[in-house]
Protein backbone atom coordinates (compact mmCIF):
# COMPACT_ATOMS: atom_id res chain seq x y z
CA UNK A 1 0.00 0.00 0.00
CA UNK A 2 1.44 3.55 -1.07
CA UNK A 3 2.95 6.13 1.41
CA UNK A 4 -0.14 9.26 1.25
CA UNK A 5 2.01 11.83 0.30
CA UNK A 6 0.33 14.93 -1.25
CA UNK A 7 1.26 15.67 -4.92
CA UNK A 8 1.95 18.72 -5.33
CA UNK A 9 -0.42 19.57 -8.42
CA UNK A 10 -1.72 23.14 -8.04
CA UNK A 11 -3.28 22.02 -11.11
CA UNK A 12 -4.69 24.78 -14.26
CA UNK A 13 -6.16 27.86 -12.21
CA UNK A 14 -9.50 28.68 -13.24
CA UNK A 15 -9.35 32.59 -12.91
CA UNK A 16 -6.56 34.75 -13.08
CA UNK A 17 -6.49 35.73 -9.61
CA UNK A 18 -5.80 31.75 -8.90
CA UNK A 19 -3.00 32.00 -11.36
CA UNK A 20 -1.86 35.29 -9.98
CA UNK A 21 -1.54 33.30 -6.05
CA UNK A 22 0.13 30.65 -7.87
CA UNK A 23 2.68 33.30 -9.52
CA UNK A 24 3.17 34.92 -6.59
CA UNK A 25 4.40 31.53 -4.21
CA UNK A 26 6.41 30.16 -6.15
CA UNK A 27 7.72 34.03 -7.08
CA UNK A 28 8.52 34.20 -3.42
CA UNK A 29 10.14 31.17 -3.01
CA UNK A 30 12.33 31.29 -5.63
CA UNK A 31 13.85 34.59 -4.41
CA UNK A 32 14.31 33.23 -1.07
CA UNK A 33 16.31 30.13 -2.81
CA UNK A 34 18.37 31.97 -5.17
CA UNK A 35 18.83 34.85 -2.65
CA UNK A 36 20.41 32.35 0.12
CA UNK A 37 22.09 29.54 -2.29
CA UNK A 38 22.80 31.33 -5.26
CA UNK A 39 21.35 32.54 -8.61
CA UNK A 40 23.12 29.87 -11.00
CA UNK A 41 20.46 26.79 -10.96
CA UNK A 42 23.64 23.94 -12.03
CA UNK A 43 25.13 25.39 -8.87
CA UNK A 44 21.89 25.19 -6.48
CA UNK A 45 20.06 22.30 -6.63
CA UNK A 46 17.34 23.45 -4.72
CA UNK A 47 16.71 26.08 -6.81
CA UNK A 48 17.11 23.73 -9.91
CA UNK A 49 14.41 22.04 -8.21
CA UNK A 50 12.16 24.58 -7.53
CA UNK A 51 12.04 26.09 -11.37
CA UNK A 52 11.49 22.47 -12.46
CA UNK A 53 8.48 22.24 -10.11
CA UNK A 54 7.45 25.98 -11.43
CA UNK A 55 7.65 24.92 -14.83
CA UNK A 56 5.86 21.92 -14.68
CA UNK A 57 2.77 23.80 -13.04
CA UNK A 58 2.74 26.30 -15.62
CA UNK A 59 4.51 29.26 -14.28
CA UNK A 60 5.50 31.78 -17.15
CA UNK A 61 9.56 31.99 -17.22
CA UNK A 62 9.05 35.72 -16.38
CA UNK A 63 7.93 35.47 -13.14
CA UNK A 64 10.78 32.35 -12.44
CA UNK A 65 13.49 35.26 -14.07
CA UNK A 66 12.31 37.98 -12.05
CA UNK A 67 12.39 36.75 -9.06
CA UNK A 68 16.08 35.54 -9.30
CA UNK A 69 16.38 39.32 -10.91
CA UNK A 70 15.00 40.41 -8.00
CA UNK A 71 17.49 38.28 -5.78
CA UNK A 72 20.60 39.31 -7.26
CA UNK A 73 19.73 43.13 -6.42
CA UNK A 74 19.94 41.98 -3.05
CA UNK A 75 17.08 44.42 -2.28
CA UNK A 76 13.31 43.81 -1.42
CA UNK A 77 11.44 42.30 1.77
CA UNK A 78 13.05 39.62 4.03
CA UNK A 79 11.30 36.63 4.19
CA UNK A 80 11.91 33.99 6.49
CA UNK A 81 9.78 30.68 6.87
CA UNK A 82 7.45 29.96 9.79
CA UNK A 83 5.97 26.85 10.41
CA UNK A 84 2.39 26.71 12.68
CA UNK A 85 0.87 23.64 13.53
CA UNK A 86 -2.47 22.30 15.50
CA UNK A 87 -5.87 20.27 15.00
CA UNK A 88 -8.23 20.78 12.31
CA UNK A 89 -11.97 19.90 12.57
CA UNK A 90 -12.88 15.96 13.45
CA UNK A 91 -9.64 16.08 15.07
CA UNK A 92 -7.24 15.83 12.24
CA UNK A 93 -3.94 17.27 12.30
CA UNK A 94 -2.07 20.32 9.86
CA UNK A 95 1.41 21.71 9.68
CA UNK A 96 0.99 25.13 7.42
CA UNK A 97 4.58 26.68 5.99
CA UNK A 98 4.63 30.27 5.41
CA UNK A 99 7.21 32.69 4.46
CA UNK A 100 6.37 35.96 6.01
CA UNK A 101 7.81 39.28 6.24
CA UNK A 102 6.08 39.80 9.18
CA UNK A 103 5.92 36.95 11.75
CA UNK A 104 2.99 38.63 13.57
CA UNK A 105 0.25 39.24 11.24
CA UNK A 106 1.21 36.17 9.51
CA UNK A 107 0.72 34.48 12.77
CA UNK A 108 -2.15 36.23 13.48
CA UNK A 109 -4.05 35.04 9.97
CA UNK A 110 -3.51 31.31 10.27
CA UNK A 111 -4.63 31.67 13.64
CA UNK A 112 -7.72 33.28 12.18
CA UNK A 113 -8.23 30.07 9.84
CA UNK A 114 -8.03 27.74 12.81
CA UNK A 115 -10.28 29.99 14.68
CA UNK A 116 -12.91 30.67 12.15
CA UNK A 117 -13.40 26.90 11.39
CA UNK A 118 -13.32 25.27 15.25
CA UNK A 119 -9.73 24.61 14.80
CA UNK A 120 -6.68 24.27 17.45
CA UNK A 121 -3.55 26.01 16.61
CA UNK A 122 -0.63 23.95 18.84
CA UNK A 123 2.68 25.19 19.70
CA UNK A 124 5.52 24.05 17.87
CA UNK A 125 5.92 20.15 17.59
CA UNK A 126 2.47 19.69 18.63
CA UNK A 127 1.55 17.54 15.77
CA UNK A 128 4.37 17.50 13.90
CA UNK A 129 5.61 14.22 15.66
CA UNK A 130 2.96 12.31 13.54
CA UNK A 131 4.65 13.24 10.48
CA UNK A 132 7.71 12.19 8.73
CA UNK A 133 9.79 15.22 7.41
CA UNK A 134 11.13 13.32 4.17
CA UNK A 135 12.97 13.49 0.49
CA UNK A 136 10.10 12.30 -1.93
CA UNK A 137 11.15 11.46 -5.65
CA UNK A 138 8.62 9.84 -8.36
CA UNK A 139 10.15 9.03 -11.78
CA UNK A 140 9.55 6.37 -14.41
CA UNK A 141 12.07 3.60 -13.52
CA UNK A 142 11.68 -0.47 -13.77
CA UNK A 143 14.83 -1.50 -11.91
CA UNK A 144 13.85 -1.32 -7.69
CA UNK A 145 17.22 -2.80 -7.00
CA UNK A 146 19.38 -0.55 -9.18
CA UNK A 147 18.10 2.16 -7.66
CA UNK A 148 18.70 1.22 -4.02
CA UNK A 149 21.69 0.18 -4.65
CA UNK A 150 22.87 3.64 -6.32
CA UNK A 151 21.24 5.21 -3.13
CA UNK A 152 23.05 2.61 -0.54
CA UNK A 153 26.46 3.76 -2.17
CA UNK A 154 25.84 7.18 -1.86
CA UNK A 155 24.75 6.68 1.81
CA UNK A 156 21.71 7.81 1.70
CA UNK A 157 19.88 6.53 4.67
CA UNK A 158 16.25 5.11 2.29
CA UNK A 159 13.34 4.89 4.39
CA UNK A 160 11.38 3.53 1.58
CA UNK A 161 11.30 2.46 -2.00
CA UNK A 162 7.83 1.38 -3.81
CA UNK A 163 7.32 0.41 -7.11
CA UNK A 164 3.94 0.84 -9.53
CA UNK A 165 3.05 0.70 -12.79
CA UNK A 166 6.25 1.57 -14.51
CA UNK A 167 6.54 4.16 -11.75
CA UNK A 168 9.41 4.25 -8.57
CA UNK A 169 8.24 6.42 -5.50
CA UNK A 170 11.79 6.96 -3.48
CA UNK A 171 11.36 8.74 0.55
CA UNK A 172 14.57 9.57 2.36
CA UNK A 173 14.84 11.59 5.17
CA UNK A 174 14.87 15.19 4.29
CA UNK A 175 18.33 15.96 5.25
CA UNK A 176 19.30 13.38 2.63
CA UNK A 177 17.55 15.30 -0.33
CA UNK A 178 20.18 17.33 -2.02
CA UNK A 179 22.41 13.92 -1.36
CA UNK A 180 19.67 11.58 -2.60
CA UNK A 181 18.85 13.71 -5.55
CA UNK A 182 22.84 13.52 -7.08
CA UNK A 183 23.01 9.70 -6.71
CA UNK A 184 19.93 9.18 -8.89
CA UNK A 185 20.98 11.91 -10.95
CA UNK A 186 24.74 10.63 -11.40
CA UNK A 187 23.88 7.16 -12.05
CA UNK A 188 20.48 7.22 -14.27
CA UNK A 189 21.65 10.76 -15.97
CA UNK A 190 19.05 13.20 -16.14
CA UNK A 191 15.54 12.38 -14.62
CA UNK A 192 12.10 13.98 -15.42
CA UNK A 193 10.70 13.78 -11.85
CA UNK A 194 6.99 13.66 -11.42
CA UNK A 195 7.68 14.42 -7.84
CA UNK A 196 10.97 15.91 -5.89
CA UNK A 197 10.21 17.67 -3.07
CA UNK A 198 10.19 17.78 0.92
CA UNK A 199 6.91 17.01 2.38
CA UNK A 200 5.50 16.32 5.99
CA UNK A 201 3.49 12.77 5.17
CA UNK A 202 1.27 11.44 7.99
CA UNK A 203 2.42 8.80 9.63
CA UNK A 204 -1.85 7.52 10.00
CA UNK A 205 -4.51 9.25 7.88
CA UNK A 206 -8.20 9.86 9.20
CA UNK A 207 -11.03 10.39 7.88
CA UNK A 208 -13.42 13.53 8.82
CA UNK A 209 -17.73 13.44 8.16
CA UNK A 210 -20.33 15.27 8.31
CA UNK A 211 -20.26 18.63 9.02
CA UNK A 212 -16.60 18.63 9.57
CA UNK A 213 -16.37 18.55 5.98
CA UNK A 214 -17.60 21.53 4.65
CA UNK A 215 -15.16 23.29 8.16
CA UNK A 216 -12.15 21.13 6.42
CA UNK A 217 -12.80 22.98 3.31
CA UNK A 218 -13.49 26.69 4.83
CA UNK A 219 -10.69 26.00 6.63
CA UNK A 220 -8.34 25.17 3.32
CA UNK A 221 -9.78 27.93 1.24
CA UNK A 222 -9.08 30.62 4.28
CA UNK A 223 -5.32 28.88 4.50
CA UNK A 224 -5.03 29.08 0.86
CA UNK A 225 -6.50 33.04 0.35
CA UNK A 226 -3.18 33.78 2.68
CA UNK A 227 -0.13 35.08 0.75
CA UNK A 228 2.17 34.06 3.29
CA UNK A 229 1.00 30.32 2.92
CA UNK A 230 3.24 28.05 0.79
CA UNK A 231 2.27 24.92 1.57
CA UNK A 232 -0.25 22.73 4.02
CA UNK A 233 0.26 19.04 4.91
CA UNK A 234 -2.78 17.18 6.92
CA UNK A 235 -3.75 13.83 7.64
CA UNK A 236 -6.85 13.91 6.05
CA UNK A 237 -7.67 10.65 3.72
CA UNK A 238 -8.63 13.20 0.29
CA UNK A 239 -10.72 11.39 -2.42
CA UNK A 240 -8.80 10.43 -5.45
CA UNK A 241 -9.70 13.43 -8.60
CA UNK A 242 -10.35 11.98 -11.69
Amino acid sequence: MGRAYQNRKLSMAKTSDMKAKVYSRYGREIYVVAKSGGFDPTGNLALRSLIDRAKKDQVPAHVIDKAIEKAKGGAGEDFSPARYEGYGPGGCMAIIDCLTDNPNRTFGDVRMAFTKTDCKIGTQGSVSHMFDHSAIFVFSHDDEDAVLEALMDAEVDVSDIEGDDGKLSVFAPNTDYFKAKQALLDSFGEIDFDVDEIQFIAQNTTTINGDDVALFDKFLAMLDELDDVQQVYHNVEMPELD
